[in-house]
């Protein structure tokens, strides 16, 4: 896993929860990962397709919109 639990938990305690349930933090978690991988993907495919070896904040946007 790439994010930790606590990173969670601590992010929906920003957003306002006052408790955060062990199963709400692993499907929180399931999901932001699988979205944040897939950015990634996306991110190195459009580098690649500009011929750099270096993913930069433009491909990030781009993967994102």
């Amino acid at each position: 896993m790439y994010i930790s639990e606590n990173t969670i938990r601590r992010m929906l305690k920003d957003a306002g929860a006052m408790r955060v349930s062990d199963d709400a933090v692993k499907e929180f978690r399931k999901h932001l990962e699988k979205r944040s991988f897939e950015i990634a993907q996306k991110s190195v495919r459009l580098s690649k397709h500009a011929k750099r070896k270096t993913v930069d904040s433009s491909d990030i946007r781009l993967a994102i919109n």
